[in-house]
């Protein structure tokens, strides 16, 4: 692959590299007496020298070899005596989306912890508005971050399932793969579309592969060896969504890179580190990667030197935990001849830790240009120019009222399913029985008879706290004058996903949730991964009023208790980012987490695991605008259980 993510191509400087290695012309830069990280032996070089000219390495002086020679009159001398010199930090899965910022915002947040590069999939914000919104947001650029693209492969995640904003297919892919930041395909969650041979999505499959790029995956089935060697042969490459040391074993021997995950809400390094440290299986298709993080976790802990700082803590050796974030990760991409170890020719991306304990990184240089320093950027990227189609994006074409919320408690019925916008349950039944119109997707509602007080079994997502998956079950919730009603004490919340992109023309759904433990409610438009508006609570009224907030803003997320709004992050760039800065946004986000605190809920990142119970590509339940989705059968489910 052509490497167009640096200050200079080879080509064009390799003769002047040639001359100041030899002394022949001084160095731009030169780093002194550090202790070079050796990512390409797996050593620790202590004592070297590092000279850059064009933003790439020329001469690098181990043990009694110094860059004495390649210093001149305004060559800048860094004198690194004491610290590690790695190579720049690389992301290998992430959705910048999740940090509520632009590209060059995010930069901001995440260069002064050493991340030099990201492998981005942005299909958050292409679920909303498409490919063209994927270019939009990857055209914000004014950062010196590498921010590389890898195009959504699944929009929508899985069909025939939910409602997104927007689709792509093969002809979008094969667009895609001609732009210079495009480094292979996003993450192919749709595994069924795969193992049925759907040709769109092997059509996509089969674009990338044409361009020479990665198609990097998403398969959360554990050890299933035939679905996994299905996969791997159809040219997805690499996963994130291992669990077990059952699972990081099994794809490492079918040669898949394995991406090692430690973000906000996915914390699975603790589950299979200690183990993979032990084994004594060769590393090299291992990365790191933290898939989402929220930007008070980048504000306050940091990025991929916090992934380091888990990984050493859970037994693995420093060097090797480097080479998994930095060498193996450029090689993946195709990118390791330029990227990845900051050796003689490749660029000039290099971190100076205090340390291989906690990787505080002292100095950032990107292209050999100092970008961050003592945990502050040295740039100040100009805020980013939306354009209205990027900011306008709230179209549900009613606004919700508490009687919106309201679950008529009946039998025989798939209650719960594709309600059109703007009407309610009670209403969108009562058009159907006597019409036999109105509610097509709820079969048997002309039959429906009304439950009488007491309690009703219903289905029910269960969540714990730092887990994707989910658990399928039956519960039994007030039935109170014909009504289905949540219930605090149980634990059990009303949770509706109204589909925000299509108007009157949308559906939404009801179901009901448990694990969260608060009392009010809870909305948002970060609904991975068709994004529409989810909300949840323990009662109506201010389920309602949290819908009716974000409608207003434009998208976000807000906590609502007894009237009052508690906390509110506004997010009006498809209701998925702020235009403002990190760490103002992180500032509302922590703001936000007391408020779910405060609310009753106790487990890490809520917000986060809230936003997966739309997602339709993850086992086991979830709940889109169309109803319950069993994401093992992809058949849809009813909320009433006789």
């Amino acid at each position: 692959m052509i490497n167009t993510f640096c200050k200079m191509p080879l080509w064009e400087c390799n003769d002047t590299l040639v001359r100041v290695a030899q002394g022949q012309q001084p160095a731009d830069v030169v780093i002194r007496h550090a202790n070079f990280v050796s990512v390409a032996t797996r050593e620790v070089l202590p004592d070297t020298d590092i000279a850059i000219s064009c933003g790439r390495v020329a001469f690098l002086g181990i043990r009694h070899h110094t860059a004495e020679h390649c210093i001149g009159p305004d060559t800048l001398v860094i004198d690194a005596r004491g610290l590690f010199a790695a190579p720049g930090l690389m992301d290998s899965h992430i959705h910048v989306e999740s940090a509520m910022v632009g590209v060059s915002e995010y930069a901001r947040a995440v260069v002064p912890h050493g991340t030099t590069a990201i492998f981005a999939d942005p299909h958050e914000v292409a679920n909303v508005r498409g490919l063209a919104g994927a270019r939009c947001m990857f055209d914000d650029k004014d950062s010196p971050l590498k921010a590389m693209m890898t195009p959504p492969s699944c929009v929508p995640a899985v069909h025939d399932v939910e409602d997104a904003g927007a689709s792509i297919g093969a002809a979008d892919i094969a667009e895609a793969m001609r732009w210079d930041d495009v480094v292979g395909l996003g993450e192919m969650m749709n595994f069924p579309g795969v193992f049925a041979a759907d040709e769109n999505l092997l059509g996509e499959i089969s674009e990338t592969l044409k361009a020479d790029r990665v198609v990097t995956g998403h398969l959360p089935l554990g050890n299933h060896s035939k679905q996994l060697s299905a996969y791997i042969a159809a040219g997805v490459t690499s996963d994130h969504e291992c669990d077990t040391w059952k699972d990081v074993e099994t794809e490492l021997r079918m040669g898949a890179y394995v991406q090692l995950r430690y973000g906000s809400a996915w914390l699975s390094l603790p589950g299979y580190l200690e183990q993979l440290a032990a084994s004594g299986i060769d590393t090299s298709h291992c990365l790191l990667c933290t898939d989402d993080c929220h930007p008070n976790t980048l504000v306050e802990e940091g990025h991929m030197n916090r992934v380091l700082q888990k990984a050493v803590e859970l037994g693995l050796d420093p060097v090797v935990a480097l080479q998994m974030c930095t060498i193996n990760c450029a090689q993946y991409f195709g990118l390791g001849r330029e990227m990845g170890s900051a050796t003689p020719g490749q660029c000039a991306d290099i971190v100076l830790f205090e340390n291989l304990r906690d990787f505080r990184a002292k100095m950032v240089l990107i292209d050999g240009e100092i970008v961050a320093e003592d945990g502050r950027s040295t740039f100040d990227p100009a805020p980013y120019d939306w354009p209205d189609w990027m900011t306008d994006t709230m179209n549900l074409g009613f606004v919700p009222t508490a009687e919106t919320f309201e679950i008529p408690a009946v039998a025989n019925s798939a209650l719960g399913v594709a309600i059109p916008n703007g009407m309610t349950c009670a209403a969108a039944l009562a058009l159907d029985s006597q019409t036999g119109t109105g509610t097509s997707e709820l079969p048997g509602a002309c039959e429906a008879q009304t439950l009488p007080n007491g309690e009703a079994c219903v289905r029910a997502i269960g969540i714990s706290g730092g887990e994707t998956i989910t658990r399928d079950l039956l519960v039994h919730v007030p039935v109170v004058d014909g009504q289905l009603r949540a219930s605090h004490e149980r634990d059990i919340l009303k949770a509706c996903v109204f589909d925000r992109h299509h108007g009157t023309d949308g559906v939404h759904s009801f179901g009901f949730v448990t694990g969260f433990g608060i009392h009010g409610a809870h909305a948002q438009t970060v609904s991975h991964d068709a994004h529409n508006l989810l909300v949840i609570g323990d009662n109506d009224e201010d389920m309602a009023l949290a819908a009716r907030t974000l409608v207003k803003c434009g998208g976000g997320e807000v906590s609502v208790a007894d009237g009052k709004v508690l906390a509110l992050v506004e997010l009006p760039v498809c209701g998925l980012m702020s235009r403002g800065h990190a760490h103002d946004v992180a500032s509302e986000v922590a703001r936000a987490e007391d408020a779910w605190r405060q609310m009753g809920c106790t487990m890490p990142s809520p917000f986060m695991t809230m936003g997966l119970m739309s997602l339709a590509c993850i086992p086991v339940l979830r709940l889109t605008n169309r109803g319950y989705v069993n994401c093992e059968t992809f058949e849809m489910e009813p909320l009433v259980v006789e």
